[in-house]
């Protein structure tokens, strides 16, 4: 979607899972047109929005290898060929760990990362002294991450282990499929106690889901988000381009465990609102953050 100022700057948004580019249909108006959303036309962007490969129709895939690194790559020679050599990323998710991806192997071209999610979790056992130096706020995170290891982990070990079995029985369900997603949604937007379609709103619920049941891409975007090679918690280098990262409630990113791969310049962790899906759930806070962010770097 492009812009119709005289000067934007391209931007890549990347979903991840169970998200599709549906998460971002109501942000890209605010991107591309500030001026017709209340704000400054300078914040201006063109905005390229892929679908995951595997995921919707990026999918389905049928050879391996479809790790965060090969996407970035891919997601470089994207915009190589759309003729954008100068531009930055945004992702949450699975987008959290290909944006800095490409970051990584577009350099040049790059000149700014911003992200949302879980960035930065730790993967280590924390000793005493460790657990002592944190923040409330971030030792509230840790112990939802030690909840989510132990009562939601299940969804990954399948997915991990058995993608093309799950989704046999996903290919076979649009209920199984759609019961599948949603109590992803149901667990990870905010507040907890709230019903996710009315969090998020049931026509861009249900359109979701349909893009995951019309492509048949159940299989494909369970092996590529969570069943690969190498791992995905693999330590990566930190790029040393200028990186925001903007944590919501329901998100568990810990800034100290961040910085070793991120060239972090900004970090804002909202403590009150929005959880997972970001661009769904507040997305004037996350517009806003990424106006903010990219102002100094243009």
């Amino acid at each position: 979607m492009r812009s119709p100022e005289p000067d934007p700057l391209a931007l890549v948004l990347t979903h991840g899972w169970p998200g599709s580019f549906v998460e971002f249909l109501d942000v890209i108006g605010p991107l591309t047109d500030p001026a017709a959303h209340g704000g400054n036309p300078a914040d201006a962007f063109h905005v390229v929005v892929p679908s995951l490969p595997g995921f919707g129709s990026s999918g389905p895939v049928r050879e391996s290898g479809w790790d965060t690194t090969r996407i970035a790559t891919a997601w470089a020679e994207l915009m190589s060929r759309l003729g954008y050599h100068r531009y930055g990323v945004q992702g949450g998710d699975i987008g959290a760990d290909v944006s800095p991806g490409v970051a990584r192997i577009a350099r040049d071209a790059m000149i700014g990362v911003h992200l949302n999610g879980n960035v930065g979790v730790p993967l280590h056992e924390l000793d005493e002294a460790e657990r002592a130096s944190l923040s409330p706020l971030e030792r509230d995170r840790l112990n939802r991450v030690s909840r989510f290891m132990s009562e939601e982990f299940g969804y990954i070990s399948i997915q991990s282990t058995r993608p093309a079995t799950l989704g046999a029985a996903l290919a076979d369900s649009p209920v199984g499929q759609f019961a599948w997603i949603v109590d992803k949604f149901r667990e990870w937007t905010h507040p907890r106690e709230a019903l996710p379609h009315d969090v998020v709103g049931i026509d861009r619920l249900l359109t979701n889901v349909m893009l995951y049941w019309l492509t048949d891409t159940a299989s494909s975007s369970a092996y590529v988000g969570y069943m690969q090679e190498s791992s995905w918690g693999a330590a990566k280098s930190a790029s040393g381009i200028p990186t925001a990262v903007i944590v919501f409630a329901h998100d568990v990113g810990i800034r100290r465990y961040a910085e070793p791969e991120h060239a972090i310049t900004r970090w804002t962790d909202v403590e009150d609102r929005g959880g997972h899906f970001a661009a769904l759930e507040e997305p004037e806070t996350w517009t806003a953050d990424i106006r903010e962010f990219f102002a100094g770097l243009r």
